[in-house]
């Protein structure tokens, strides 16, 4: 059997605010935006370019058994991944995003610019509740190659 992930929920503060900075600046589709129940919470479910996992914004929602809510802001490390990190972070620049330069993992820490290695290319930015994303270009897979 196989288990793929679909979905993320990422917690914000104002769902509006959240679906326009990933669809207009971030460039994921907007999918889905419905009530749960009339007049009752709602969801807002978008998809990067190409992904087969959507995030989930989402309001009125009850806890989920043992699963507290998470605080806006709370969720870090999502992990994008791009066949050209450069491309991606000129793209989200001239959408608006406040993004990190590309960066490398160096024995120091973090360095600036790209990795020698193929995996070791990424910037950063976080949503308007601070939600952490991380970008990493990453080969193509080799179906694509």
């Amino acid at each position: 059997m196989e288990w793929t992930l679909e979905v993320v929920v990422v917690p914000v503060s104002d769902l509006d605010r959240a679906k326009a900075f990933y669809a207009d600046r971030c460039g994921f589709r907007a999918e889905i935006d419905a009530s749960f129940f009339e007049g009752v919470g709602r969801f807002v479910q978008l998809t990067p370019p190409g992904s087969r996992c959507s995030i989930v914004l989402e309001s009125g929602m009850p806890d989920s058994p043992g699963q507290p809510r998470m605080a806006p802001g709370s969720l870090q490390g999502l992990q994008l991944c791009v066949t050209d990190i450069e491309t991606a972070r000129a793209e989200l620049v001239g959408r608006g995003v406040e993004v990190t330069p590309v960066l490398h993992v160096s024995a120091f820490g973090w360095a600036e610019g790209r990795g020698e290695e193929s995996w070791n290319s990424f910037l950063f930015f976080q949503d308007p509740d601070g939600n952490g994303w991380a970008v990493q270009e990453a080969p193509a897979p080799l179906t694509q190659r």
